[in-house]
Parts: structure tokens; C-alpha cells; sequence
């Protein structure tokens, strides 16, 4: 199994914070949320404008590292000037 664990004030549309996901062969980042699909459409929304930091067992990683059977993936929002990427932007 692997796990996305989704950080800070991110969560699924039924409001969790981990997922558990089964995958046979290695699998980007970016599809191993693509295939969850509606619980995590609004996480896949951010990561497809680029406002998601990613790491894979503690280490940073992009949308394109592959994972597999017992990774961890850490997922947490971001704008680019230290806030979440949740919420309207001051400046």
C-alpha cells in the first residue's frame, strides 16, 4: 500500500487526511492522484498549477517521481509566498 498523507489544511472532499492506495507496478506521483479521483480532484487542481509540495519518504520529489509499495507521499499546499495556496492571496 501506499500512503498520501495530505498536510496542513488540505484534505479529501469527505474531509480525510490519509489515504491508502494499492499500486502493482512503480507510478508517478501525479497519476497515483489522478486515479483516486474525486476525493482528491481539488488536490489534483493544485497540483496541476503547480501549488502542491511533494515528498516521498521524507525527501523532497516532484509530480513525475515514481513510488511504490510502502512509500509515503506528503502532499502540502502552497502559493509560492509562504501561504497555503488555499485561501485569497493579500498581496
Amino acid at each position: 500500500m501506499i500512503t498520501i498523507a495530505l498536510m496542513g489544511e488540505l484534505q479529501t472532499i469527505d474531509g480525510e487526511r490519509t489515504i491508502g492506495c494499492e499500486a502493482s507496478d512503480p507510478i508517478s506521483v501525479k497519476q497515483l492522484i489522478r486515479n483516486q479521483g474525486r476525493p482528491l480532484r481539488d488536490v489534483f487542481q493544485l497540483l496541476k498549477e503547480k501549488k502542491l509540495m511533494v515528498t516521498v519518504n521524507k525527501r523532497i520529489a516532484s509530480e513525475d517521481t515514481k513510488v511504490n509499495e510502502g512509500d509515503v507521499v506528503n502532499l502540502v499546499a502552497h502559493n509560492g509566498m509562504g501561504q497555503s495556496g488555499l485561501t485569497p492571496s493579500l498581496y
